[in-house]
C-alpha cells in the first residue's frame, strides 16, 4: 500500500513550491470567445478523453509528506466539482452581459483553488456579450506551469478551425537579434571589452534588483499604492488588439523586435495615464517587471514531448523577472513617439548581456535550501509587489482555432493573485496581438488605461507613415 503510493507521488519543483505558498498563489485564467453559442453537452467526455490525459498534474493535488516536502499525489478527478457555469438573469442585451462577464472575472480572479482538488477549472459562459457568443475560461494555478506550458495544453485541446488534420502554425521567434558584426570580432581587445560590458552590466543589474525586491519601492503613482493586500481586492479587465503587421511596420522604422515595439507601446501608453490622472507622475520612478521565458528553445512541442526529460521546451515554470525602469515621460515626446520604442530596444539589449536574471534565480535556490521555500515565495512576493506593474507575452497560432466545432474568434490570458495594481499581458493570435489590462479595480481605471495604451499605438504608428511620406518626397 506504501509502495503504491510512493509511486503515485513526485516531487514538487522549486519554483511550483513558491507559487502555491501561504505568501503567494497566483492563476493563470485563459479566455476562449466562441463565434458561436456553447454547447457544452460533451464537456465532460472532452475533459476526461483530452484533457486529463495531457498531464499527470491535472489529475494531482499538491500534499506534504512526512519529510516536510511538497508532493504531487495522483487522486481520482471529480469532474463535476471543476466545471462551473454561472447563472445570469436572462433575455438581457449583449451589451448588459459585458458587465455581468467583467464582474464574473473579478470574482472567479481572487477565488483561491480548494486545496483537496486539483488546481484546475472550466468556466463556461452561454451569454452573449458585446464581443462573443459565449466563453470558455480555463483557470488553472500557476504552480501547474507557466504560460508557455499551459498554452501548449490548451492548444493539445484545439485544432485548425479550417482543416483539423493540419498542425496549428506559429510565427517564427528570434530569440536574440543579430548584432550588426563591426567587422573586428576576432580581436582580442574587443572580445575583451564585450567581456567587461557582460560582467559590469551583471553586477549592476543584479544589485539593483536584489536592492528593488528587497527594499527599495516605486514613487506612489495613479498605478502603484505600495497597500498591502492588493492581491485579495477585485479587479478588472479591458482588452484590445493590434495588426501584427503595423506592429512590424514600427519594428522595421525603429531597427527593433516585436516585444521591443509592443513594450515602448505599453510604456508610453501607461505614463499617458498616469500624467492624465496626476500632473507629474509621468516623470515618476516606476518600475515594471518583464517576464523572460529561460528554456533554451521557445518552440512550442506537444504535450508528450514537453514532459519528457530531455525536452527542448520543458513543462513547468521557465521564467525570470527583469528590472525594467519606465522611461520618463518628458514634455516634448508627442514631437518623436517612437522614442519610446528605441528606449525600450535600449535597455532589453542591456538587459540581454546581463546575467543578472541567473543570479537572481541563483539567489532564490540559496534562499529555499537554507531558509525554505516559504522565504523564497516572500522574496518574490516582494519582488512584485515593489514594482509597479508586470508585463508578460505568450505567442499564440497564426490559423483560427476550434475546441469541438465551436470556431475560436479571440484569446487572451490573464494572471491573478499577484501584490500588484496592475499587469499587462499580451498574446498573439491569427496576426493580432491581444493586450489584456488587469488592474485593481477603484484605483485603476482599466479602460482608460486601454485608451491610453490605444493611443500610443496610433501615435506611433502615424508617426512612422508621416516619415515614410516625408522620405518619399
Amino acid at each position: 500500500m506504501e509502495l503504491k503510493e510512493a509511486e503515485e507521488m513526485e516531487p514538487v519543483s522549486p519554483s511550483g513550491q513558491y507559487l502555491n505558498s501561504s505568501a503567494l498563489s497566483l492563476s493563470v485564467l485563459g479566455v476562449l470567445e466562441s463565434e458561436i453559442p456553447i454547447d457544452d453537452s460533451q464537456c465532460f467526455s472532452l475533459l476526461k478523453d483530452i484533457f486529463l490525459p495531457i498531464n499527470p498534474r491535472f489529475s494531482s493535488i499538491m500534499v506534504v509528506d512526512e519529510n516536510g516536502e511538497k508532493q504531487w499525489k495522483r487522486v481520482e478527478v471529480k469532474l463535476r466539482n471543476h466545471v462551473k457555469v454561472p447563472i445570469f438573469p436572462s433575455g438581457l442585451s449583449p451589451e448588459a452581459y459585458d458587465k455581468y462577464f467583467d464582474d464574473y472575472i473579478s470574482e472567479i480572479g481572487m477565488e483561491l483553488f480548494p486545496q483537496s482538488q486539483p488546481l484546475w477549472e472550466v468556466h463556461i459562459i452561454k451569454y452573449p456579450t458585446s464581443h462573443a457568443a459565449g466563453f470558455l475560461i480555463f483557470k488553472l494555478h500557476h504552480s501547474l506551469g507557466d504560460g508557455f506550458s499551459l498554452m501548449g495544453a490548451l492548444l493539445s485541446c484545439l485544432q485548425r478551425a479550417d482543416d483539423p488534420s493540419v498542425p496549428l502554425t506559429f510565427p517564427s521567434v528570434n530569440r536574440f537579434p543579430s548584432n550588426k558584426k563591426d567587422g573586428n570580432n576576432s580581436n582580442i581587445f574587443s572580445n575583451m571589452y564585450k567581456t567587461f560590458c557582460v560582467v559590469s552590466e551583471t553586477v549592476s543589474d543584479f544589485c539593483w534588483s536584489f536592492v528593488k525586491s528587497a527594499w527599495l519601492q516605486d514613487d506612489r503613482t495613479p498605478i502603484y499604492s505600495g497597500d498591502d493586500g492588493i492581491e485579495f481586492r477585485p479587479v478588472s479587465v479591458a482588452t484590445t488588439a493590434f495588426s501584427l503587421d503595423q506592429i512590424k511596420q514600427i519594428k522595421t522604422k525603429v531597427d527593433a523586435t516585436v516585444n521591443d515595439v509592443i513594450a515602448g507601446i505599453i510604456f508610453l501608453g501607461t505614463r499617458l495615464y498616469m500624467q492624465e490622472m496626476r500632473q507629474g507622475s509621468g516623470e515618476a520612478n516606476s518600475t515594471t517587471l518583464v517576464l523572460l521565458n529561460t528554456r533554451a528553445f521557445r518552440s512550442y512541442e506537444s504535450v508528450k514531448d514537453m514532459v519528457k526529460p530531455d525536452a527542448k521546451s520543458p513543462w513547468g515554470n521557465y521564467f525570470a523577472f527583469l528590472h525594467v525602469s519606465i522611461p520618463k515621460l518628458a514634455d516634448d515626446w508627442s514631437s518623436n513617439p517612437l522614442d519610446f520604442v528605441v528606449k525600450a530596444r535600449q535597455i532589453m539589449n542591456v538587459k540581454k548581456n546581463s546575467l543578472g536574471a541567473y543570479l537572481t534565480g541563483r539567489l532564490l535556490e540559496i534562499v529555499r535550501k537554507f531558509r525554505g521555500p516559504e522565504a523564497a515565495a516572500r522574496y518574490i512576493h516582494s519582488t512584485l509587489k515593489n514594482s509597479s506593474m508586470t508585463i508578460t507575452n505568450v505567442i499564440g497560432p497564426v490559423e483560427k482555432m476550434a475546441l469541438n466545432n465551436h470556431p475560436c474568434k479571440g484569446l487572451y490570458f490573464v494572471v491573478t493573485g499577484a501584490p500588484q495594481s496592475l499587469s499587462v499581458t499580451i498574446i498573439s493570435y491569427m496576426e493580432k496581438l491581444r493586450v489584456s489590462v488587469v488592474a485593481e479595480d477603484g484605483f485603476i481605471d482599466s479602460q482608460k488605461l486601454k485608451s491610453c495604451v490605444e493611443h500610443a499605438f496610433e501615435v506611433m504608428l502615424n508617426a512612422t507613415v508621416e516619415t515614410k511620406f516625408l522620405n518619399s518626397h
